[in-house]
């Protein structure tokens, strides 16, 4: 008869090897991508949902761990493009904004998981929210960052057709802010209806259900 302490040995061996192709998987479909944002962004194709499965399933400590290291390696791949001009410690934020923390926010997806019976309910709810999460995460990278861009952006950029308006309206900080928002929407708002609409899909397989702990 096996032992407590050797039953959760292999609990976290399962866990970590499911969690460790979860993050592979993200990072395979975060390069397949419907479009492309010229300061970076994209939409991609159902890159957030096997962080925010590992999230869902096994608990918020493994949710953020996959996301963690699912950001570093997106940071990795990233933040050198991203980044071009920037003084060290402008790399640095980026690379912890834009990517390490916006990806480890994806782990939380399974914050609704006791609370809501209903798994559909409980993780679409925890897809969006672990997608608002990491839009805040990226719209503090393009503030704080990116600010300098807005007027660019409402001139010649994604903003042209109504940028006039803004720009004649508002100036500095307030305007920095509404290009964060603007900009960073463009891919998350689509990127996070995607998300939530694979999430639950994928939670009614019965297979997925049970490596859930559902019925």
């Amino acid at each position: 008869m096996r032992s407590k302490k050797s039953n959760k040995m292999n609990d976290n061996t399962v866990k970590l090897t499911v969690s460790g192709i979860m993050v592979a998987m993200s990072t395979v479909l975060s390069f397949i991508k419907f479009s492309e944002l010229p300061y970076g962004g994209s939409v991609t194709l159902f890159s957030f949902v096997p962080i925010i499965f590992v999230g869902y399933a096994y608990g918020t400590k493994w949710g953020l761990s996959a996301g963690l290291v699912y950001g570093i390696l997106q940071a990795l791949f990233g933040v050198s493009g991203a980044t071009a001009g920037f003084a060290w410690y402008q790399v640095i934020l980026c690379a912890m904004f834009d990517y390490i923390v916006a990806g480890a926010m994806l782990g939380l997806g399974g914050i609704f998981k006791k609370l809501i019976k209903n798994p559909q309910i409980s993780f679409g709810l925890g897809s969006f929210f672990a997608c608002v999460l990491k839009y805040i995460s990226h719209f503090l990278s393009g503030y704080i960052l990116f600010g300098t861009y807005a007027e660019w952006f409402f001139e010649e950029g994604g903003g042209a057709s109504y940028g006039a308006e803004i720009l004649a309206t508002y100036s500095g900080n307030t305007l920095s802010i509404i290009y964060s928002l603007i900009y960073n929407a463009t891919f998350m708002l689509p990127e996070t209806v995607i998300t939530i609409v694979m999430a639950c899909i994928l939670i009614s397989v019965k297979p997925l259900k049970k490596a859930c702990g559902l019925k």
